[in-house]
């Protein structure tokens, strides 16, 4: 028996888990079921201090099916990448005992109870900021510690990268390589970390978001178009990445940024160009507020990718460059006249006051950067982009022992 007979105890777990953007990318499956690549990726994982899912799992006697809420809503848990990864974590579970509370859960218990999954992401659901990333890694990882799945964190992220591909390099921190693996069952392709967050941690990251409504065009059909209609996407599979891999890697051992640069926008430029259907203006204005800073640097200063969405990823050699690259973002894209510059600008606001911008009047008043050399007008951009998140390299899933931090009743199992 799972407890005393009648008795309707709820056991609860609450997990943190960040979000990652590839720098090196995964576009398109050999198998969609399993969600195996076609490539190996690279990824940064951000810091969950300003993007993230935070995630209570927990269950009962009471429970009579599996439920899931996510920012709010009751969403349903009947989709096969859902069902995959209970399956798994289910035929994982191992014996769970709480005596304080009078609760034993056998392994064999864990095939007949049923959870309740509440999540929450402080970022946009859908926008194309890896959201499904954060979510699917966090449920993994929460009903891991549920369950008392004893698998470590490579395994655990093969479970995660059938809920969602990208989910697999969440479950770590720092700088994450998913293995694509050769076996027909996926079962070596995982995610490892080739180095922590502490490694590399001058950089700076900042997030042009240009919508936060969900993505017209999901990253699951976007990929099945491209690999059904792209002759250039095997040869970038078998012929490109694995060499930027390897350079990659070096370049990530090495922190050289030049390199690691020059990779990183590279490999965003080829995906565009392969799937269409990403390019969006800002693309092009950013890679020409890139190159402007190179030139007057005089070395890459500041890398630039784009999610599975049309929002600039936009990595910085370090705060000084960051600071300055801020002050460009704002100097040409400046907040629409009834913007607030706390809801502007979010995360990490201590490159603000690097950049020397305390309010929104100094936005306005930004001299033209270094970069313009004559007195023509300069075009700006005011309203193109939403906000900016500036956030660094963050470390991977934690549990939450705070349990005011859980987001399910403790008494109810339902969400607060």
């Amino acid at each position: 028996m799972a407890a005393e007979s009648g008795k309707n105890w709820v056991l609860t777990v609450t997990a943190q888990t960040p979000t990652n953007i590839a720098v090196i990318k995964y576009w398109g499956k050999r198998d969609e079921d399993l969600i195996l690549p076609i490539n190996d990726s690279i990824s940064v994982t951000l810091d969950p201090d300003h993007l993230c899912t935070t995630t209570s799992v927990a269950v009962s006697p009471a429970f009579i099916h599996d439920r899931m809420w996510l920012n709010g809503k009751e969403v349903s848990l009947s989709g096969g990448r859902y069902q995959n990864c209970l399956r798994e974590l289910r035929s994982r579970a191992s014996d769970v005992e709480d005596e304080q509370k009078g609760i034993k859960i056998t392994k064999k218990d864990w095939e007949k109870m049923h959870v309740h999954i509440v999540s929450y992401n402080n970022f946009p659901t859908a926008a194309g900021l890896a959201s499904s990333a954060a979510g699917l890694a966090c449920l993994v990882f929460s009903l891991a510690k549920l369950m008392n799945v004893r698998d470590d964190h490579s395994r655990l992220s093969a479970i995660a990268r059938q809920g969602s591909g990208s989910a697999c390099r969440s479950l770590y921190g720092g700088f994450v390589k998913w293995i694509m693996g050769k076996e027909e069952n996926g079962s070596d392709s995982i995610a490892v970390q080739l180095a922590d967050e502490k490694h590399w941690d001058d950089l700076v990251i900042i997030i042009a978001v240009v919508s936060s409504r969900q993505k017209e065009t999901s990253s699951t059909s976007g990929m099945k178009d491209t690999v059904e209609t792209s002759m250039l996407i095997e040869h970038r599979a078998k012929e490109v990445v694995p060499k930027r891999i390897i350079q990659m890697e070096e370049a990530i051992k090495n922190r050289d940024f030049p390199a690691f640069a020059r990779l990183t926008c590279a490999d965003t430029i080829c995906v565009l160009l392969i799937d269409l259907i990403k390019i969006k203006a800002f693309t092009f204005q950013d890679n020409q507020l890139r190159r402007k800073m190179e030139s007057f640097q005089g070395t890459p200063q500041v890398a630039y990718t784009f999610d599975a969405g049309p929002n600039a990823v936009l990595i910085s050699h370090n705060r000084k460059a960051a600071a300055l690259l801020l002050q460009r973002l704002l100097f040409y894209f400046p907040p629409n006249p009834d913007a607030d510059l706390n809801s502007y600008v979010i995360g990490d606001k201590t490159i603000l006051k690097d950049a020397g911008i305390q309010n929104m009047n100094d936005i306005e008043t930004l001299p033209p950067p270094p970069e313009i050399r004559d007195n023509n007008p300069t075009q700006k951009y005011r309203g193109d982009v939403s906000y900016f998140i500036c956030t660094r390299p963050g470390r991977g899933p934690v549990v939450l022992t705070d349990e005011s931090r859980s987001l399910i009743n403790p008494e109810t199992g339902l969400p607060k």
